[in-house]
């Protein structure tokens, strides 16, 4: 019994040697594969060896006891690979570095984007205002071909100085045409010039605007009646008058309508006309206008607009 147990322990081991010997063949034969003739190790103990030299390359190996005894192998090379591995070497990229190149990946990304971002902008704000200076050359140019506004007034103002449209040349001008006996109608509008004109001068970087009331009941409305009305509103305002063909003259320049009523037994009468404020430009181009629909606020609002908008001819 003695003898057979030793001869079957024998015959396991003889079995062991040749199992380790099929073994270190694999792994020499996987090896010669995967590394060049000057690169080889024929000690068997080196089956988890690791080559360090000035090219930095760490070559790792493990053997797997399956059916088929193959042996897998991991290349990792730091920095350097020699030129005959780099076919055969993966990089290696530990978790830090990994973070620290998807971090620079993604500010290159925002970076890129800012910049094309700010080009498409600068772009596209460049063709805008490009636009908006040709609608505004046109509108001056359509400004010009309308009848409104065009001719040149001569009249005399509070003060008893004669006065044409070319001395407010080079200024804003609020215009409004009215009388000084009108009872309700041209104060309130009056009031509402004088109120835009004080809320425009409050900002220092806007000109100044320069309002202007033409009456079209020159009968009546002398230099001394004009003088005294004008206190009422806005220190600026001017009051303006004439001979009865001046005034229609005006009034025709700008397309007023004016018809006076029939005398109450005190000779006293209202004259029925245009209820709009003008606003002219420094150029002397009627701008817009606005009717007693429009707030003091609107009104502003729109004449800061045009002088944004105006460009000098």
């Amino acid at each position: 019994m003695l003898t057979s147990f030793i001869g079957l322990l024998r015959g396991d081991l003889r079995c062991g040697a040749a199992m380790r010997r099929a073994l270190k063949a694999a792994v020499h034969h996987q090896r010669s594969t995967l590394l060049p003739s000057h690169l080889h190790h024929t000690h068997t103990s080196h089956l988890h060896h690791t080559h360090t030299s000035s090219s930095q390359t760490v070559c790792h190996y493990r053997s797997v006891t399956n059916a088929s005894a193959r042996l897998l192998g991991r290349c990792a090379v730091r920095r350097t690979c020699p030129t005959h591995l780099t076919p055969r070497c993966f990089l290696s990229v530990g978790p830090k570095s990994g973070a620290d190149a998807a971090k620079l990946q993604l500010r290159t990304r925002v970076a890129v984007t800012l910049v094309v971002g700010a080009g498409l902008t600068g772009a596209w704000w460049y063709v805008y205002s490009e636009k908006q200076q040709m609608l505004q050359k046109q509108r001056v140019e359509q400004l010009r071909r309308v009848a409104l506004g065009q001719g040149d007034f001569s009249l005399t103002d509070h003060t008893g100085r004669r006065r044409s449209k070319e001395d407010f040349r080079g200024e804003w001008v609020l215009l409004y045409f009215g009388f000084t006996h009108c009872p309700d109608i041209c104060p309130d509008e009056l009031d509402k010039l004088s109120a835009v004109v004080a809320s425009l001068d409050k900002d220092r970087a806007l000109p100044r605007v320069q309002p202007l009331f033409i009456t079209v009941d020159p009968e009546r409305d002398h230099v001394a009646a004009l003088g005294q009305y004008v206190k009422d509103f806005h220190p600026r305002l001017i009051g303006l008058t004439g001979t009865g063909e001046e005034v229609r003259q005006a009034g025709r320049d700008y397309r007023v309508y004016a018809s006076a009523g029939p005398k109450d037994d005190d000779g006293d009468y209202i004259v029925d006309h245009t209820i709009l404020i003008y606003l002219v430009n420094p150029d002397g181009l009627f701008l817009d206008y606005y009717n007693r629909l429009k707030s003091e606020e609107q009104i502003s609002e729109s004449i800061r607009n045009h002088m944004k908008a105006h460009v000098k001819l």
